[in-house]
């Protein structure tokens, strides 16, 4: 009853009034091509792999986890089958710290959280070539704003709220404040929720968009924002629900620091784990919570792919790819 009458008060306010700009377009927006860990529409950064389940290739977020690299998951998917489980095999040598033929749980969750590491460097570092256009090594503040917004820097309006937060994930990225981002730095502007000391900037910028009343934490009608006027009641007590048993985690009725960061960041533990729970119900096949080299390699399709196509000039450089292992 309580829920109801709280909701009612909700939809009637949000009819009569507006809370304002309560969320910036930079929080809900997926406009910055350059920072590819995006942001979805009600606020968070997407998780990895947040369409796994769903999309119809979903196969590639197993092989992107295993290989950490987009590219050398397209080539993987190129392999005959047998060349396939043979770099696999190499691999699971790699993989397997204890030397048993097994690959533990523990083994496995330790492959896939470096993998999205290797992953999150990949992307930056292509997003890093795009735009430094005078091909440094390192991109400067213009040549961002010249690829994120394909558009002359004087002509842009420097009050943009897009332009703001994406200024300051800039300057808080530059850690030797020398007007350039290395590559170590662009990585922290291209994922700065995967970087910590990016924590207190998203943190600011959350509250700065939703804490409309300014007391430092986000209530559940500052959470919802203006997206209540456009929802019905059942998608309000969806989000209520999940605002209570969710984000919520001390159950006072509003979010703290700690409680919206933990909503806006991704934990990639909690990602690697259920990684790990879908590739060892896929692969372990005698059930005994571990999974032996044959068993991985029986399943080589669901790790790293087996489309023999384009054999030949797709090869990789088994030794490369080994040598960063």
């Amino acid at each position: 009853m309580r829920v109801t009458t709280l909701l009612l008060f909700i939809i009637t306010t949000f009819g009569l009034c507006s809370f304002g700009n309560a969320a910036s377009a930079h929080i809900h927006s997926q406009h910055n091509k350059a920072n590819s860990g995006e942001r979805t529409k009600d606020g968070p950064f997407s998780p990895r792999g947040k369409d796994h389940y769903t999309r119809e290739n979903h196969q590639d977020f197993d092989h992107e986890a295993i290989l950490g690299s987009v590219k050398e998951t397209e080539k993987f998917d190129k392999l005959p089958t047998e060349e396939s489980k043979r770099r696999l095999g190499i691999l699971l040598t790699k993989m397997d710290l204890n030397n048993d033929k097994y690959i533990e749980r523990n083994e496995l969750k330790a492959w896939i959280l470096r993998s999205f590491s290797m992953l999150s460097a990949e992307e930056s570092q292509d997003r890093l070539e795009d735009a430094d256009t005078d091909e440094d090594g390192k991109v400067s503040w213009s040549e961002i704003l010249q690829d994120t917004y394909g558009t002359d820097p004087e002509d842009l309006a420097v009050d943009d709220k897009l332009i703001t937060d994406d200024k300051q994930t800039f300057e808080a990225a530059d850690i030797d404040k020398d007007g350039y981002l290395d590559t170590e730095e662009f990585k922290a502007y291209t994922h700065p929720e995967e970087t910590p000391r990016m924590f207190p900037l998203l943190l600011r910028q959350a509250l700065d968009d939703k804490d409309t009343d300014k007391d430092g934490f986000i209530s559940f009608q500052e959470f919802i924002g203006n997206k209540a006027k456009a929802e019905d009641k059942e998608w309000l007590l969806m989000e209520k629900s999940k605002f209570d048993y969710e984000h919520d985690k001390n159950g006072d009725g509003r979010l703290d620091s700690d409680e919206v960061l933990s909503w806006l960041v991704p934990s990639n533990e909690e990602i690697a784990s259920n990684e790990v729970t879908h590739l060892f119900a896929a692969s372990d096949d005698d059930h005994d919570n571990r999974l032996s080299f044959d068993e991985i390699l029986d399943h080589h399709d669901t790790f790293v792919g087996s489309e023999a196509t384009d054999y030949g000039d797709h090869l990789q450089d088994i030794e490369r790819f080994t040598d960063e292992l």
